[in-house]
């Protein structure tokens, strides 16, 4: 018989326990961590994650966050795993076959998504430099932050829902 889980019941609760919970040392920068089967290795890197739940919809018998580890790379196929991944927008998530199949490919242009009382969803090729030119981030995919409070800026970490940020009303596009 499979236990249901104790904590919370929805996503939105979910992201909101997650976000709370971010002095954990698992949220550090530099923390990486790899779940991996003879087809592919998936990398999470909490620091950048602030829980949109893409890989959750997309494939829940692989991202589960009440199964440890939260990652089953043997419940789906390396396909099906890495076109999940590819959701992700913040590029928490990457992976890389081992089977010979495509590798993450490189946008070849750059966008940025507003998010409606979110972050900026940037992809593409991105290079994230300090105010001295030293690299932050290179990257494919990347949320930043729009609300001021992030504690791991220019990065998101989803304080925006905590606060209740507001990004205004939408502008018609070129007025």
């Amino acid at each position: 018989m499979r236990r249901l889980p104790t904590g919370p019941t929805d996503k939105r609760e979910l992201m909101e326990d997650s976000i709370e919970s971010r002095d954990e040392t698992r949220y550090e920068t530099g923390v990486k961590k790899e779940y991996a089967n003879d087809q592919i290795v998936v990398t999470w890197e909490p620091a950048y994650c602030i829980h949109a739940a893409d890989c959750l919809d997309g494939l829940p018998a692989v991202f589960d966050p009440w199964r440890h580890p939260w990652i089953a790379v043997d419940a789906a196929s390396a396909d099906e795993i890495a076109d999940v991944v590819m959701r992700c927008p913040t590029g928490a998530l990457h992976f890389r076959r081992l089977d010979g199949g495509d590798q993450e490919p490189q946008p070849p242009d750059q966008t940025i998504q507003l998010r409606p009382n979110g972050p900026l969803f940037v992809r593409g090729k991105i290079r994230i430099e300090d105010a001295s030119g030293h690299m932050i981030r290179e990257d494919t995919r990347v949320a930043l932050c729009r609300c001021g409070g992030s504690e791991n800026k220019p990065f998101c970490d989803g304080t925006h829902r905590r606060i209740g940020f507001r990004s205004g009303p939408r502008r018609r596009s070129g007025a």
